[in-house]
């Protein structure tokens, strides 16, 4: 293609009403559902985060902590008020994915189809209903690959201006733009399109992006690249699920949904063997680049979600031009059927799992609904197997309990005692949930070793008289001259180590002030 076809898409239809509408339903569903069980434990981390605003933290870029700030200071930390964020970022991501189909060449129909199919994929019920980084990744993946779109129909090399902002905006959310980033350059170089590679705006729109990115980098220089630190802990633990290929490759299928999967399958054979899509391959290079990453990497299943809105989008494109093949131009009662049973396919396949992956149910209806389900959600660490709710669903619960039983201990001690107080935990979870429910009731903020904690230190605490969260006696008695379970709390929901007894520890044999970097755990 060429700068001949620059006016193609100047006069195209507006996306149908019908895509908003699916995208607001979308949206609708996760602030109805918002308050049915609690604070996920990473938005309670990043509204930490928001208080201590930085270029950079542990174990993500900034941007996330500087959406929780303007969180707390407009809609506020309510519920309902966190999750318009994710859920409007979800909502984004259902026009962005039916405006590529459009841009692929579409008609209503494949517009439509490819918004229903981006709200068709469990997985993404899981992260838009959490305020978090991963939310906002399939916008910024699915804008980095509509810009390459856009310039492979107009053959304009500025637009790499538009890419590189974009993916430096993307880096400040979460490194693993990196390697869709990639993988769409490589598509490039694998594609006839190779030629918008040879221009000086690509080196422009790369310096776009590392000005953006620039303050999170030097952050990281600053601090020896604690992130690098913590990827090489984790792979040196173990605490992840270590998945073979085909286990990879299955759970991709069950995380996107068993229903959209002959349409994203459909959608990638049409980018890499379809002679109408030539000019796409780019993107079914894109997409087998980024998937084998992770797949080589041991990523975790949805490390790769972000890049299926383009497969998606394609297969919308690729059911369209199916029903418009010659053999339904005869059969026009046939074709009329199967594009209601196409979305009914799709809706039906989505209602019949939602409980699995949107709290719609009370917990124990959803304990309940578990037990029927024909399949086992998969657990992405060890610390996650037995527990009775998937992860996402357990680390909504036990917050408050565990804040009230620190509230108790607390209280047994004089105003003096109180005063040296401190409250440690054993990772940013309970320390955020202290931080976040703890001021209500008088408590002081957390301190912990664990992630960015560590680099806001001791406060102006001794370890005279600690209250720990989250470890057992055996774990800590050999570092306090005393140590008693001093609360206990019980909750059926919460992963185990969540519920461990409050133990009240006294005469802590390593002063935090001189001795902090040895609680420091980046893992």
């Amino acid at each position: 293609m060429n700068g001949t076809q620059t006016n193609e898409s100047s006069h195209q239809s507006p996306l149908s009403r019908w895509v908003f509408v699916v995208a607001a339903i979308y949206f609708l569903l996760h602030l109805l559902t918002a308050t049915r069980y609690g604070y996920f434990r990473d938005a309670l981390y990043y509204l930490a985060c928001s208080e201590h605003l930085d270029w950079g933290y542990v174990d993500q870029p900034p941007l996330i902590a500087g959406l929780g700030w303007v969180a707390r200071h407009t809609l506020g930390t309510s519920l309902p008020a966190l999750l318009f964020w994710p859920a409007l970022a979800g909502a984004v991501r259902v026009v962005l994915t039916a405006a590529f189909a459009r841009e692929l060449g579409t008609g209503r129909f494949g517009t439509v189809l490819a918004a229903v199919l981006s709200v068709t994929p469990p997985v993404w019920y899981v992260i838009d209903h959490q305020f978090a980084m991963n939310p906002l990744e399939p916008v910024f993946w699915t804008g980095c690959a509509f810009v390459i779109l856009r310039m492979i129909k107009t053959g304009n090399s500025r637009l790499w201006l538009a890419f590189g902002a974009i993916a430096g905006l993307g880096l400040q959310n979460k490194y693993s733009i990196a390697v869709f980033a990639f993988g769409l350059l490589a598509g490039l170089l694998l594609s006839p399109h190779r030629k918008l590679l040879l221009t000086p705006w690509l080196f422009a729109g790369g310096g776009v992006a590392l000005l953006i990115f620039l303050p999170n980098l030097l952050w990281n220089m600053h601090h020896h690249w604690p992130f690098l630190e913590l990827m090489h802990n984790i792979r040196a633990s173990g605490k992840d699920v270590v998945l073979s290929p085909l286990a990879f490759l299955a759970q991709q299928i069950l995380v996107m949904g068993p229903v959209s999967f002959p349409f994203w399958l459909a959608g990638l054979l049409f980018y890499l063997f379809s002679r109408n899509a030539r000019h796409f391959r780019t993107f079914g290079w894109a997409f087998v680049i980024t998937l084998a990453f992770f797949l080589m990497a041991h990523g975790k299943n949805y490390y790769s979600a972000p890049a299926y809105c383009i497969v998606l989008a394609g297969g919308a494109v690729a059911a369209e031009r199916l029903l418009a093949a010659p053999f339904f131009e005869g059969r026009p009662r046939v074709r009329a059927a199967l594009r209601p049973l196409a979305f009914t396919w799709l809706i039906v396949g989505v209602l019949l799992l939602l409980p699995a992956f949107l709290p719609v149910l009370p917990v124990d209806g959803y304990l309940r609904f578990q037990e029927h389900l024909p399949f086992t959600i998969p657990r992405s660490e060890h610390s996650h197997m037995g527990a009775a709710l998937p992860q996402y669903y357990a680390d909504e619960f036990n917050w408050q309990e565990m804040v009230q039983a620190v509230v108790r201990v607390y209280q047994t001690l004089t105003p003096e005692e109180r005063a040296k107080t401190a409250i440690f935990t054993n990772n940013y979870g309970e320390a955020a949930a202290i931080d976040f429910f703890g001021p209500k009731y008088g408590l002081p903020k957390a301190i912990s070793g664990h992630q960015s904690y560590f680099l806001w230190g001791p406060r102006n605490y001794t370890g005279e008289i600690v209250i720990r969260i989250g470890a057992t006696i055996e774990d800590v008695r050999s570092g306090y001259e005393s140590v008693a379970a001093a609360a206990s709390i019980e909750n059926p929901y919460a992963l185990y180590y969540e519920t461990r007894p409050i133990l009240l520890c006294r005469g802590r044999k390593e002063n935090y002030q001189t001795h902090w970097d040895s609680v420091k755990k980046w893992e």
